[in-house]
């Protein structure tokens, strides 16, 4: 989260009584945006085409298509999104600006090239009319590029942007709907997922221009960030099986015995993806909560830690940050989980009375599923946030061990819950989800308590070179550049 700190402590020293206000909901928009503008366009556009007298095939279609292309474009996006992250934070340590948009644009090349042609695929198989197949496609490919932007984003100082950009995206995609299906009564499919790829072709464009203005100088290949691909092997799986954990349990319920065919290859589970929505929706603030500790209170005590292994600091010293910072991580935590644990305690107990209040399509078995995955997706924030600890000490074997313990453990879980009754459908993400935190705990300890063992007995006494077919790839692009340039 470069940059993001220094910005949010500045937001928290402001006196008055929205002051913390802005400052959470600017942190919201900064972690959260991307996802908080895919639910509420989600929930807008069903209520705009229900509000337009649209069929219930119509509907369910429209909302297959949205979900499945977004649950693709996270899934693609989100198997360079830590690599590119750590490449973006060392060039930026080491000043070397210069080679931040280069990255974008080989990262942005190399997740659509091949994500838009397993995806067309799918699109021709799909079964559904052409119109819907390009809108999809075209909704695809912008959903890969906003979230890489995402991993770019921290670095960019101008936040309001950001903010005006996400507020400006949402009301144009949302207008745009009402226009065409309430006042100019167009069909209900095509003109939803045209508002739906205007919103998020503003947000694109808008993040683009903001990194473009902060970094102007473009400099070396464009593919110059895979040799991190060799450094550090695991982060691009860790990245994916950690969204492949988040999604599978959706997929398998789809296809599940339980599942409903829309048409085609689109299914769908209603019960099943109404309580997932709201489910998800309870660990956002905790997720926002865990950014704004880190950044203010854990990451001054973490730099200042390290710094002094630079700065000559005497062991007494040393030794004293380091119990200052492993205290404030210790209880950075422990409140993010109690906040967590609150906010699901208030979900299963007033969540449901609420949510059958409104005419939301709650039965009796979604309101049992939704209580399921609100355990399940409160364990999943509180060992998301010990993964990424491990992330902050470097631990990426450890972060990747128990993105896939998640991954396996939520499909094997899943896969045994159909034997459940269907109330209980959730069961299974909720165990991979314990699982996912048993192993990241007990990781995060054990780092904790050998940190200095790992830190100065584990890294080799001289500077190794990482010589893997990545790093040659990127060495072989940057001399054909400097030749071509010297001609």
């Amino acid at each position: 989260m470069a940059g993001i700190g220094f910005e949010l402590k500045r937001l928290f020293r402001r006196k008055g009584i929205f002051a913390g206000a802005y400052a959470y909901g600017y942190a919201s928009v900064i972690c959260c945006g991307p996802m908080i503008l895919g639910i509420v366009l989600l929930l807008g556009v069903g209520f705009l085409a229900r509000a337009s007298g649209a069929s219930l095939h119509t509907r369910e279609l429209l909302n297959g298509m949205i979900t499945t292309t977004l649950l693709a474009g996270l899934t693609v996006s989100s198997f360079l999104s830590l690599l590119v992250t750590r490449y973006l934070a060392d060039m930026l340590f080491e000043n070397k600006n210069e080679r931040v948009m280069p990255a974008f644009w080989g990262s942005v090349s190399l997740l659509l090239a091949p994500g838009c042609l397993l995806y067309g695929i799918f699109l021709c198989f799909a079964g559904i009319p052409w119109l819907y197949c390009v809108e999809c496609f075209v909704l695809f490919g912008e959903i890969v590029v906003v979230w890489t932007e995402i991993s770019f984003l921290t670095a960019v100082k101008d936040y309001k942007c950001i903010m005006t950009a996400f507020a400006a995206a949402l009301a144009a995609g949302l207008l745009l709907g009402g226009v065409l299906v309430l006042w100019l009564a167009l069909p209900v499919i095509p003109s939803l997922m045209a508002a739906m790829i205007v919103s998020y072709g503003v947000m694109l464009l808008w993040y683009l221009l903001a990194l473009l203005d902060y970094f102007p100088q473009s400099e070396g290949s464009a593919l110059a960030f895979l040799a991190w691909a060799d450094k550090y092997p695991t982060l691009a799986w860790n990245g994916l099986f950690t969204n492949m954990g988040l999604f599978a349990h959706l997929v398998l319920m789809w296809v599940g015995p339980q599942g409903q065919r829309i048409q085609g290859l689109f299914f769908f589970q209603p019960d099943y993806d109404l309580g997932a929505v709201f489910g998800f929706l309870t660990i956002l603030i905790t997720t926002v909560n865990f950014v704004v500790s880190v950044e203010v209170n854990f990451y001054p005590r973490y730099r200042d830690y390290y710094a002094l292994y630079n700065d000559r600091g005497t062991i007494l010293d040393i030794d004293v940050a380091c119990e200052d910072m492993c205290s404030t991580l210790s209880r950075e935590l422990l409140y993010a989980a109690v906040r967590q644990a609150f906010m699901t305690f208030l979900a299963l107990v007033f969540g449901s009375v609420l949510l059958k209040s409104y005419p939301l399509g709650f039965t009796d078995r979604s309101l049992g599923i939704f209580r399921v995955l609100c355990i399940g997706y409160g364990l999943y924030a509180i060992a998301n946030m010990f993964m990424l600890a491990l992330l902050y000490f470097s631990d990426n074997t450890g972060a990747f061990i128990a993105s896939a313990v998640f991954f396996a453990a939520t499909v094997g879980g899943t896969l045994a819950s159909f034997a459940l009754p269907d109330y209980l459908y959730g069961a299974g993400f909720a165990f991979g989800c314990l699982c996912f935190l048993l192993v990241a705990w007990g990781r995060l300890e054990y780092i904790v308590h050998t940190l200095e063992y790992h830190l100065l007995c584990v890294q080799p006494l001289v500077a190794q070179e990482h010589g893997g077919f990545f790093t040659r790839l990127s060495r072989a692009l940057d001399r054909t550049k400097q030749e071509k340039t010297g001609e």
